[in-house]
């Protein structure tokens, strides 16, 4: 996730160059429509991504005429993700001529294209219109074609479990609220499902269906092994399964074969006792629902589940679909195999959209937990982590005071910024667009002022969990406590003067520039003076004299 820094020399180059494939120029002075931008982003993404100009006149030669369009850039940011699940920076810049927004507009990955409402859109001219389906086919082909797509060869619809069908199309029937699907033969559930091409048995109908003997026979790979091992010593499991059939017919066998060795950690919150599991059901089933969907089933390998007293591993064959890494995927979306994906989401199990990742980093979050790693990945295959242990027992207690109706109101990057906050840890530039919205709901308190600003959880939730002191020692001594401070180090040095690096020394807590300010302060009440400028300047005691010579090193 990149940091969004663009120079007006850059503005100006942009704005000299034609409005072509990867630029978009709006004058939008006073306003300009969301859902058109929406739409501008949709049709620049399947263009291969570029930059969406607000505040320009769009014919050359172009001239900066400023735009009060979306003053509050990061609600814009996320207004985005929301109607698009893709992350879309939108970048505010000042110029003497007014002020400019400028949209960063990612490619669609290979294979895939962006939509809204059903419309795929591009440009054409001024206009915004609907791709032909010979370009929607073409792009379709980049990557390939999808395996999971493709008839089996040989395999028969008696290959496949009735039982495991039926639990399908169950699904189905509720998740559309249309009954009328439960009513369906085993042949029409798949026909309509295209789980059956030309009655054809696909690769993904063995895969969410098989039976072991089917497996065995066309698809040995489209197997899970699940491993419990008490410890990291190398040697045999403690225990080990094989599983060979149809994700339906085992998904609920292994996650109650992980919840056996699932134990519980308790904390007090008051006078109740409160309970959280090692291993999360929502995040578990995630993970083995994206192994299954996301992995190479070209490659001979199984996914492996490895279970351990305090974590759990999920090893799939194959690296990150095209377009993919740690860093982007909880904004992108790129099925591997896209026919099994789209039958996963017809049933509720999987959404379209990408978002059990996001469920995963949001339940590791509310539990206090470490965030799921991907460490260890490959090209050859990815490693997923998931940590059960509760490191933070305030945290957990602080997500419960703010109610489920809150949380749910939550974005993943609203939770990324609180784990960030409460663990110390510097806040990304991609996350700091969501703290003027914490900061509104009293979640989140700021601490300073310009660069020096530092932000921390509120003190009112750490008072509702008896955890004052935490509050007091996060935000550091107050102004007049830090001022004392900073004279009894001048008073004591009045000799040699005191230079800045000592006294950050004395508020470690403390940016340079926070302490500037307190100095500054301390200047013009004249408890202090200073000497020199930049680095070479010294602090002594008491108000400026015109005629003292200070000894300098």
């Amino acid at each position: 996730m990149s940091i969004l820094n663009t120079s007006l020399e850059q503005l100006q180059q942009w704005l000299g160059e034609p409005e072509g494939a990867n630029l978009e120029f709006k004058e939008a002075k006073n306003n300009f429509h969301f859902e058109k931008l929406v739409q501008y982003c949709v049709a620049l993404a399947n263009e291969g991504g570029g930059k969406i100009i607000l505040g320009v006149t769009d014919l050359r030669p172009r001239r900066i005429v400023g735009t009060t369009a979306f003053a509050e850039p990061g609600r814009t940011e996320a207004g985005l993700h929301d109607r698009l699940s893709h992350r879309i920076p939108v970048e505010e810049i000042h110029t003497t001529e007014g002020r400019v927004l400028v949209v960063h507009v990612p490619p669609r990955l290979p294979g895939t294209v962006w939509q809204i409402d059903g419309r795929f859109l591009k440009r054409a001219g001024d206009e915004l219109i609907s791709m032909a389906d010979a370009e929607l086919k073409t792009i379709f082909a980049e990557t390939g074609p999808d395996f999971s797509a493709e008839p089996c060869s040989g395999a028969v619809l008696a290959d496949l479990s009735s039982e495991a069908i039926s639990t399908f199309r169950a699904r189905w029937a509720k998740k559309t609220r249309d009954e009328r699907k439960a009513g369906w033969t085993d042949n029409e559930t798949l026909t309509n499902a295209e789980l059956l091409v030309d009655e054809q048995v696909t690769y993904a109908a063995l895969i969410l269906f098989g039976t072991r003997a089917a497996l065995g026979r066309w698809l040995a790979q489209a197997e899970l092994v699940f491993e419990y091992r008490s410890s990291d010593a190398s040697g045999p499991a403690a225990d080990r399964e094989e599983l060979r059939e149809g994700f339906f017919l085992w998904q609920d066998a292994i996650w109650n074969k992980i919840n056996l060795r699932n134990d519980r950690q308790s904390y007090q919150d008051g006078l109740f006792r409160m309970d959280l599991p090692t291993f999360d059901e929502v995040s578990v089933r995630e993970a083995l629902l994206n192994a299954v969907a996301h992995r190479d089933y070209r490659l001979g390998g199984s996914i492996f589940i490895r279970q351990f007293m305090h974590r759990l591993e999920v090893v799939s064959p194959g690296g990150f679909p095209p377009g993919i890494s740690p860093e982007n995927i909880l904004d992108q979306q790129n099925p591997r195999n896209r026919r099994l994906a789209e039958a996963l989401a017809k049933c509720g199990l999987i959404e379209r959209s990408g978002q059990g990742m996001n469920l995963m980093f949001e339940s590791a979050i509310r539990q206090g937990k470490a965030l799921p790693s991907f460490s260890g990945t490959s090209a050859h295959e990815v490693r997923l982590t998931l940590e059960g242990v509760v490191k933070n027992p305030n945290f957990v207690r602080f997500m419960e005071r703010l109610g489920e109706e809150r949380l749910r109101s939550f974005s993943t990057y609203d939770f990324l910024a609180l784990d960030y906050l409460h663990r110390e840890l510097p806040l990304p530039d991609y996350l700091r667009d969501r703290l003027p919205g914490l900061i509104e709901s009293g979640i989140v308190e700021s601490i300073g002022r310009g660069k020096g600003t530092r932000y921390l959880l509120s003190h009112s939730l750490y008072a509702a969990i008896g955890a004052k002191g935490v509050h007091t020692r996060k935000k550091g001594l107050d102004r007049e406590t830090n001022k004392a401070l900073l004279v009894k180090h001048i008073r004591a040095n009045e000799i040699t003067g005191s230079r800045m690096k000592e006294l950050r020394q004395v508020l470690p807590s403390n940016s340079r520039s926070e302490i500037q300010v307190l100095l500054r302060e301390l200047v013009k009440e004249k408890v202090v003076h200073v000497h020199g400028a930049t680095k070479a300047a010294r602090w002594y005691p008491g108000p400026e004299q015109p005629d003292c010579n200070h000894p300098q090193e």
